[in-house]
């Protein structure tokens, strides 16, 4: 099967951030499509880790993001063609008792990457990956554009939105020429998916609680976010970078990958959805007062379904099953399905007939 024209078959990739949920899972694909994949990451956060399962077959480099030589000498060695940045501190909560790392990890960390990538000729192409929460947020009942304001009041949302502002400057300083490498930032929803053992996270939470045999405590029942499963926000990178290593200019810019409109909902709803698949599970509100967190968040993918012709391949609720049975395999039986369900997501999209992935 043709996935993305081949434009990665053989091609030197940097992939930052590959230890942690969503890389992980990028690591898998990119392996999948034949390219040639160093990883730069701190080790995984957490144990199990979806990384450690996987054992997939690429480079593994361990690096922290704000070490600026380390980050130059790296690119330099690796000579990637094209790079893309997961690296961060990538929770809310936590970013609130690791405000500065936040700030360092997701700013800094950010400019030292394009800096050396600026230095590097053999750097084609480079897709930089924020998050929904970089919006300036005004609880709209509306999803967010692309042009609307950066912003955010958490030190995590505050720090991705300073994210894109390097990226947009870079982009504006140094990548504008003709011949120079295209820059692009990426941001999508509230992704899930099996092999996510973070904190603070719904999903994570709960098999946790299942496991134990205990009541999830929950934050914020009524909060609105935008669910999608980790392969369709990777799949929507996955087309930008094969435009990108195309040399067509007009895609360096700003892009949202996101659920269509059934996919936002509450965490409630999403709670009593998950009862399909896990009836074990029980919940109840905390008595506890919390950090600021949004109460609506959606997005406005218009512009991906547009012009990359990107749309998600799983709803919701496929979202949520897939993810369920990801966590049963693990806990019967320590099996990882990963690659199983990326194929069966490539199937699923090739007969949703996605242009991206062709027979």
């Amino acid at each position: 099967m043709n996935l993305f024209d081949n434009a990665y078959r053989g091609r030197r990739v940097l992939l930052t951030g590959h230890t942690g949920f969503k890389g992980s899972w990028l690591a898998l694909w990119l392996s999948r499509l034949g390219a040639n994949v160093t990883g730069a990451s701190l080790a995984p956060a957490t144990t199990p880790s979806h990384w450690d399962l996987l054992e997939a077959d690429i480079e593994d480099r361990r690096i922290d993001i704000r070490d600026e030589e380390g980050m130059s000498r790296l690119v330099k060695e690796v000579e990637p063609e094209f790079v893309f940045h997961l690296a961060a501190q990538s929770l809310v909560r936590r970013s609130y008792s690791a405000a500065v790392e936040t700030w360092a990890s997701n700013v800094m960390g950010t400019c030292h990457l394009l800096e050396a990538c600026r230095q590097t000729p053999s750097v084609r192409a480079m897709i930089v990956v924020t998050t929904d929460k970089c919006y300036e947020n005004r609880e709209w009942i509306w999803g967010y554009r692309e042009n609307d304001p950066l912003g955010g009041r958490d030190p995590y949302s505050a720090s991705k939105a300073g994210a894109e502002m390097v990226a947009a400057s870079y982009r504006a300083s140094f990548f504008s020429e003709a011949g120079a490498p295209l820059l692009a930032t990426a941001r999508a929803g509230n992704v899930i998916g099996g092999g996510d053992w973070s904190q603070d996270r719904l999903i994570p939470d709960m098999v946790r609680a299942v496991e134990k045999g205990a009541s999830l405590e929950i934050r914020s029942p009524n909060a609105t976010r935008p669910w999608q499963h980790v392969l369709e926000s990777l799949a929507g990178y996955l087309i930008l970078g094969q435009r990108l290593l195309a040399g067509e200019r007009q895609y360096a810019d700003a892009w949202n990958f996101g659920p269509d409109p059934l996919g936002n909902r509450r965490v409630s709803d999403v709670l009593t959805r998950l009862n399909q698949y896990w009836p074990q599970a029980k919940w109840h509100l905390t008595s506890q007062v919390q950090p600021h967190e949004a109460g609506l968040l959606s997005l406005d993918s218009t512009k991906a379904s547009t012009l990359l012709d990107w749309r998600p391949v799983w709803q919701l609720d496929d979202a949520l099953r897939h993810t369920a049975d990801w966590y049963y395999a693990w806990i019967a039986s320590k099996e990882v399905i990963s690659a199983r369900q990326l194929e069966r997501y490539i199937d699923d999209a090739a007969h949703a007939g996605a242009p991206w992935c062709k027979r």
